[in-house]
């Protein structure tokens, strides 16, 4: 059996064995404790995450949910206008006091022009970036909140573009 043992893991003697030898029961039980303690934390720990988990696919899930239900049609066509960077106000003071983070833009904002002739700014856009679009391209909006859904191809059908008002007409006939 012995040599069996020296084959399979060599000669050299186990420090682990060696260790055990020379330390008390005393201590060794202190070392059990330990490290029965450390497997209780790390499976606390392994629930805790397992849970946060569940709540993200839940919140996930739920996201998608409000997505699919926004994403109906019909989209109302907007115009890009302007491609709107942050704005942070230089003045603000810093006291030191806690700001909400989730109230600072992160990204740039747009201003779009719907085909119902309403100008809207829009600090987040939605679900296409600011940076995906230029001004003057055509996006679709949801008709609600005007969030921007999605990039609309550059082709469009004539008479659409024939109906679309750019500017109050000056004429007056009266």
């Amino acid at each position: 059996m012995a040599s069996l043992e020296s084959e399979v893991f060599g000669d050299a003697a186990d420090p682990f064995l060696e260790e055990v030898s020379r330390i008390t029961s005393e201590e060794l039980r202190q070392r059990v404790r330990a490290l029965d303690n450390e497997i209780r934390i790390m499976k606390s720990d392994m629930n805790r995450l397992k849970h946060e988990s569940k709540q993200q696919e839940a919140h996930i899930k739920d996201n998608k949910e409000k997505i699919r239900v926004n994403k109906q049609l019909p989209y109302l066509v907007a115009n890009v206008v302007e491609i709107v960077e942050p704005y942070f106000d230089p003045d603000e003071e810093q006291d030191g006091s806690v700001t909400d983070l989730s109230l600072k833009p992160e990204g740039k904002g747009m201003v779009v022009k719907t085909s119902t002739r309403q100008t809207v700014f829009l600090p987040i856009p939605g679900l296409v970036r600011a940076n995906e679009v230029k001004p003057g391209e055509l996006v679709g909006v949801n008709k609600d909140s005007y969030i921007v859904l999605e990039k609309l191809p550059a082709e469009f059908d004539s008479r659409v573009k024939a109906m679309e008002v750019d500017e109050k007409p000056t004429e007056d006939y009266g």
